[in-house]
């Protein structure tokens, strides 16, 4: 379950992943321009820092810095969401709903979450067997992070913040 409360933080850093209504299209890396054009224009319009991204045929991760006075993430992806939709329509390739309604979101919490989860982003495409190295895959921020001097995600990665067990409660010592 989502808690929408914790994730109102104004210039938190973000994980999403948004789903295309269909499994196994391939839609957003068929159109991967206008997915890229979609997310500069909501840029323009109420603006976010891009940490990472990865474009997979049918779903796309991201990883979002907020302006510090903003916690607003769902108008930011209604409005990539539209901007994708109406350029398919316009090109006649869409028609109807093409979106998951809902995303998922999770507030990155400091920099081992961000380290690993920027790791996953960019390994995910090798996750889903669409290459045997993430540096095979076009439609990612990793070529980015390399050129930078980054070197990219060690084998194997460890799973997600969401998906590792709970650490134990801490107790207090006995005199």
């Amino acid at each position: 379950m989502t808690h929408y409360r914790d994730n109102r933080v104004p210039g938190g850093t973000f994980f999403f992943t948004v789903r295309l209504l269909e499994r196994g299209s391939t839609l957003l890396t068929d159109h991967f321009s206008a997915f890229g054009e979609a997310m500069r224009q909501a840029r323009i319009r109420k603006p976010f820092h891009v940490d990472a991204w990865v474009v997979l045929p049918d779903h796309a991760h991201a990883i979002w810095t907020l302006p510090p006075d903003d916690h607003d993430c769902a108008s930011r992806w209604r409005a990539v969401k539209i901007a994708f939709s109406k350029a398919l329509n316009k090109a006649c390739v869409g028609g109807g709903t093409i979106w998951e309604r809902h995303y998922r979101d999770y507030r990155i919490g400091d920099d081992d979450d961000y380290a690993s989860l920027i790791d996953y982003v960019h390994s995910n495409p090798m996750r889903h067997g669409l290459c045997q190295d993430p540096a095979e895959w076009p439609w990612s921020s990793l070529h980015r992070f390399v050129a930078a001097g980054f070197t990219p995600p060690a084998l194997p990665l460890a799973p997600p913040p969401w998906m590792r067990p709970a650490a134990p409660p801490l107790r207090a010592a006995r005199p």
